[in-house]
């Protein structure tokens, strides 16, 4: 079977950056599976995503070949291998609706992930991880040990080789200086309340005021709290007879598919960040 592989780039736009992507693939023996591309007016950005075959050429020819030929156009770009699995770094709390949604999907084949560990502020879900076979990462994190705790979790990201971290209910907020680390490549999930009803309980919080929207949220991790590019949102409508405990049922599956949704198009190399927003060639 010939190789793909996933081509992602931005760059300054410009008349025939569409026929000069396809020229270089073409004589290099490149066959275009996938195409979408954007031009966004506001910052006179071009955005372009290909999935391509090339039996002529290796990842690594290619990848020599598209550089000075990237340089020439000022393009930000991306070569992957489309059938390699992204490596990731789940995180999460106490909360394990996420988790489980994510490490279900991945090992019935929905996800393209490989996921190397879990890590936890809590012990909740060691049990879990170990029916699926990945490692465990018990880090306690306290105002006293942030510093040492977040370093701890930096080592096992790298060490794992992580491209992808998910903050699957990870409820402890991330220092700027990690946030600066993981830029681009850390995913959060939180309920679309913000900034209504902060803190504990949420679900109380919004139950007490009579909401008629449950909604989550997935974006970007940044420095920003809950502020980076979003990727993805939905909603689902209640009414006056909803108890606590469905609004938060609801806002779980809510939050569960939303974060499955961004981790996929992440995962499949469609998502590309534009300042403080997103594209996403579905």
């Amino acid at each position: 079977m010939n190789p793909v592989y996933i081509l992602t780039l931005s760059c300054p736009d410009r008349l025939g950056l569409v026929h000069a992507v396809s020229g270089f693939l073409l004589e290099r023996g490149g066959n275009i599976e996938e195409a979408a591309q954007y031009n966004d007016h506001d910052t006179g950005l071009f955005f372009m995503r290909v999935q391509f075959s090339c039996p002529a050429l290796s990842y690594a020819e290619l990848q020599a070949q598209l550089k000075p030929f990237a340089e020439g156009l000022q393009m930000n770009c991306q070569l992957h291998e489309a059938t390699q699995l992204m490596p990731t770094v789940i995180m999460v709390s106490k909360e394990g609706h996420c988790l489980n949604d994510l490490l279900f999907r991945c090992k019935i084949g929905l996800l393209p992930l490989d996921v190397r560990a879990i890590v936890s502020n809590h012990r909740e879900f060691y049990q879990l991880a170990a029916s699926y076979n990945i490692p465990f990462h018990h880090i306690p994190v306290t105002a006293a040990t942030k510093a040492q705790a977040e370093a701890k979790q930096f080592e096992i990201i790298q060490a794992e080789g992580a491209e992808l971290v998910v903050l699957a209910r990870y409820m402890q907020v991330l220092s700027d200086d990690l946030c600066r680390k993981l830029s681009g490549k850390a995913i959060n999930i939180h309920h679309s309340f913000l900034p209504s009803f902060k803190g504990a309980k949420p679900y109380y919080q919004a139950h007490d005021r009579g909401v008629k929207l449950i909604g989550a949220t997935a974006h970007y991790v940044t420095a920003d709290l809950d502020e980076g590019p979003i990727i993805e949102q939905d909603v689902a409508r209640v009414d006056h007879s909803k108890t606590v405990e469905d609004l938060t049922a609801i806002g779980r599956d809510t939050e569960s598919q939303v974060l499955a949704r961004a981790v996929k198009w992440h995962s499949e190399r469609r998502v590309l960040v534009n300042g403080h927003k997103t594209v996403i060639f579905k």
